[in-house]
């Protein structure tokens, strides 16, 4: 594709920072990791605000309340912290570690073909997003598709060296 690094690293997007704390440094973090606070594993973290993207090093990762405060390098200050509130905070894919099986990173099934039990091409992964009851995957093709990800019932099997999903939903939804 035009305009695409082929040597970009894949990345995840593994929370932002939502506010300040203190007169440190700190930042309110809100992590998208399951346990919260194993986003401090994964390093180094890619921020990106205003549409720059800079490497920064996670010093701490903290709760505190309901939520948790991160400090990184180079932020000594209040001041210093505002100008990080609303950025993204991403890791390199291959910093983390395998999923168990039968589970799945979004990023891994993005762009993997979706085709249906009886071998019409659905279209590709756009992206996957969480509704509370099941996640969703966004599936384009000839039209948009919303299917929930739902082993066994809609999804049938993942094959990610092939890079296919074999789904059972109706072609007509």
């Amino acid at each position: 594709m035009p305009g695409v690094d082929a040597e970009q690293p894949r990345r995840v997007l593994i929370g932002r920072f939502v506010g300040v704390s203190g007169i440190r440094g700190q930042l309110k973090f809100e992590s998208y990791t399951e346990p919260r606070v194993s986003a401090l594993r994964y390093r180094p973290w890619w921020v990106e605000r205003r549409g720059e993207t800079v490497a920064v090093d996670p010093l701490e990762l903290k709760p505190q309340g309901k939520g948790l405060v991160a400090r990184i390098a180079d932020c000594e200050s209040r001041d210093l912290a505002e100008a990080w509130v609303g950025a993204s905070v991403w890791v390199d894919r291959a910093v983390l570690p395998a999923p168990d099986s039968g589970q799945f990173y979004w990023v891994d099934l993005e762009g993997m073909t979706v085709q249906h039990v009886d071998g019409a091409v659905f279209g590709q992964v756009s992206h996957l997003f969480a509704t509370g009851a099941n996640d969703v995957m966004v599936v384009r093709g000839e039209r948009e598709r919303l299917l929930p990800f739902v082993m066994d019932e809609v999804v049938r099997s993942v094959d990610l060296a092939a890079r296919r999903i074999v789904v059972d939903w109706d072609p007509e939804f």
